[in-house]
């Protein structure tokens, strides 16, 4: 009786058909090896193939996914410096009181007058101010502390001016505001509001 689990002799590959099937096996394992595992795992890429099927792309973690993030691209995110208006920087904290202050200064023609505010480096305000009877030259700058005489950082400019508004943050510690220069032939009163973080506005 016939064993029907042994198959015949003659059903049987012979040793050189199977060394043939072994050598065609290795042979695609080594193709593939080559233009998909190398690009795709290891962003190795020697025939060029891996790159032009987007393969190299997934060693990198930069391929698309739609919406999705990325490992690669989360990291990324969050070794990032906060930006500038980010929520993370969204609060700014004084040690400087609040405050509000008024300045009103009269120039005659040709006269010139300053206004200062005495602010540590960081410290901001708001501000703005208005010239009635004519416009003036105007310098705003600061001075840093035990500065040499007429040693300043001017910050804007400007000639026949009646009025400006906007903030100010104080690249170091000392006292910045405005010198204003009546020109004209008729006095000229000005009016600064400043509101924020500094220890005092004054008159010079």
């Amino acid at each position: 009786m016939t064993d029907p689990t042994v198959l015949p002799q003659d059903l049987l590959p012979s040793s050189r058909k199977l060394a043939k099937l072994t050598a065609i096996a290795l042979l695609v394992a080594a193709v593939l090896l080559v233009t998909v595992v190398l690009p795709a795992e290891y962003g190795v890429d020697p025939t060029g193939l891996g790159t032009r099927l987007g393969l190299t792309a997934l060693s990198t973690g930069t391929a698309s996914t739609g919406n999705a993030e990325t490992p690669a691209t989360r990291v990324a995110e969050s070794s990032l410096e906060p930006s500038a208006g980010s929520p993370l920087t969204a609060v700014w904290k004084s040690p400087t009181p609040y405050r509000n202050d008024v300045q009103t200064v009269t120039l005659a023609p040709n006269q010139g007058i300053e206004v200062k505010a005495r602010m540590k480096a960081g410290e901001r305000f708001m501000f703005s101010w208005k010239a009635e009877g004519g416009a003036v030259s105007v310098d705003m700058h600061g001075e840093k502390l035990q500065a040499a005489q007429d040693e300043f950082t001017s910050y804007w400019k400007g000639r026949d001016q009646t009025e400006a508004h906007g903030q100010f943050q104080a690249p170091f510690d000392g006292t910045h505001g405005w010198y204003w220069r009546n020109r004209g032939q008729t006095p000229v009163t000005i009016t600064v509001q400043t509101s924020g973080f500094y220890e005092k506005l004054y008159r010079l």
